[in-house]
């Protein structure tokens, strides 16, 4: 397995556990048999930090999207080891993982500054897949 895969691998697995706390919230606001429900006109609205937590889910599923294309090219490329896609790739994960922290937290310039670095490490990424860097 190359480095980029790695951490494509453990950006996927917590984007897909990413659903748990919000999902706790559903449970304790509306119980469990209306969690497991359609949702209702009426059921009882998320605690403010689970519905922050839910948005920067949906946000991490829609980076996944993107970052999971241009790890998959650099692997077909041969690029999945080189040094820059391999830490570029770690500090998507980890921007991604503050993003969630900190907007969950409600925490606004910490939020925006961990989604910039995630935006760059794919566009770094990308520029290495091209030739620029």
């Amino acid at each position: 397995m190359t480095g980029s895969m790695f951490w494509l691998i453990m950006t996927a697995t917590m984007v897909a556990i990413l659903w748990l706390p919000y999902t706790l919230d559903r449970i304790v606001v509306r119980g469990v048999f209306r969690t497991m429900g359609n949702p209702q006109e009426g059921d009882a609205p998320l605690h403010d930090w689970a519905q922050r937590a839910y948005y920067a889910h949906t946000n991490a599923v829609e980076n996944l999207v993107v970052f999971g294309v241009l790890v998959l090219v650099a692997n077909a490329a041969g690029m999945g080891n080189d040094g820059a896609v391999v830490v570029w790739a770690g500090v998507f994960f980890y921007a991604r993982l503050l993003h969630f922290v900190v907007y969950t937290a409600g925490i606004p310039v910490v939020r925006t500054l961990s989604y910039a670095a995630g935006w760059a490490a794919c566009i770094v990424i990308a520029l290495r897949l091209i030739g620029v860097w």
